[in-house]
């Protein structure tokens, strides 16, 4: 069903961190923007569609009043709002929020460092553009932090901190299909694996808690109103995400999951793991029952590689994009 495509190299090898690689397609331009994470830089590849223009930039962790910043960065995502796309850069000290082609910071927010070191890390992770101006960004102390974000320049505000989870926050997912209909439209995860749905608004409205099972729940979409969660178990659960009925548990992979991905046009689901397989599957929801049926149609083996990112580079999941811990390239597959 796919084929492996030409490589996209990239400067530095991706860390292993969950959802290491985003992705942003820009149809009136005929390129796809890549970012991929290495310690403290945030690889970027901007790739032409006809496979001859690849141009590369890098980007650092910064922290105030250090020329060269060592803190570790945690997790490079795009934010597609409907005024603009922002990259936002989470690490150990702060979050920086960039113009989408890396050219310009825009934003920088510090984030409370004790004075002394604890036992417990500080450091952000987990990052959702929801619509229709804000992005919520995730602390290690289980916070969420909801910025207001303007069409244009860089008057981001912090307008809400969300604290109901009590673990550090692993990812988070606002609803993919552009449906406005639908009641929840993030839903975010933490380390113990407790999920939580929320209603966006001048104030976010917590829906429903989903509790964990003192599993990591590293990667999580939300599609349809359907919450897709991928768990350190290998398992993919897919919840309904206003009552949290399990619709389905999957047992797809053999080790840790480190990445979910929807194409939300297709409802094609993507899971990738340390165990070297990428699978997708085929969700199919049926309003009338209230039920959700999941197929497996493809998997990939990619040999040695303890992956570590892995997204659709369209909203048909007609192409997928691979990363893999130590690999200084983006391996790509196409439908055949």
């Amino acid at each position: 069903m796919y084929h492996k495509e030409k490589s996209i190299q990239i400067k530095n090898s991706a860390s292993a961190l969950y959802n290491n690689l985003s992705v942003l397609r820009i149809a009136p331009r005929r390129l796809t923007h890549f970012t991929v994470v290495h310690a403290n830089m945030v690889n970027m590849v901007s790739a032409s569609w006809d496979g001859l223009n690849y141009t590369h930039r890098q980007l650092q962790s910064k922290e105030p009043n250090v020329a060269t910043s060592t803190s570790l960065i945690m997790q490079a995502a795009f934010c597609v709002l409907p005024s603009r796309d922002l990259l936002v850069v989470t690490s150990q000290k702060g979050i920086q929020m960039y113009e989408s082609d890396g050219s310009i910071m825009v934003y920088w927010h510090a984030l409370d460092t004790p004075e002394t070191p604890t036992a417990q890390a500080v450091f952000a992770r987990g990052i959702a553009a929801v619509y229709e101006n804000y992005i919520c960004v995730g602390v290690s102390s289980g916070a969420i932090l909801v910025f207001d974000v303007p069409s244009k320049g860089s008057n981001i505000t912090l307008s809400e901190v969300l604290e109901e989870h009590k673990e550090s926050i692993t990812d988070m997912a606002s609803e993919c299909s552009g449906s406005q209909e639908c009641i929840a439209n993030l839903v975010t995860a933490d380390d113990g694996g407790n999920l939580c749905v929320w209603k966006s608004g001048e104030e976010f409205q917590l829906l429903n808690k989903i509790p964990g099972f003192d599993m990591s729940c590293s990667s999580v979409k939300l599609w349809k109103g359907t919450v897709v969660a991928g768990y350190g178990t290998g398992q993919i659960r897919l919840y309904e995400a206003v009552t949290g009925i399990l619709h389905a548990e999957i047992n797809a992979h053999a080790r840790w999951i480190y990445s979910v991905d929807v194409a939300p046009f297709s409802g094609l689901l993507l899971s990738a793991a340390e165990d070297s397989l990428v699978r997708v599957w085929h969700m199919t929801i049926t309003p009338e029952t209230n039920s959700v049926e999941v197929a497996h149609l493809h998997n990939e083996c990619v040999t040695d590689t303890q992956i570590c990112g892995a997204k659709f580079c369209d909203g048909d999941g007609y192409a997928f994009a691979v990363t893999g811990y130590d690999l200084s390239e983006i391996i790509r597959y196409i439908q055949s």
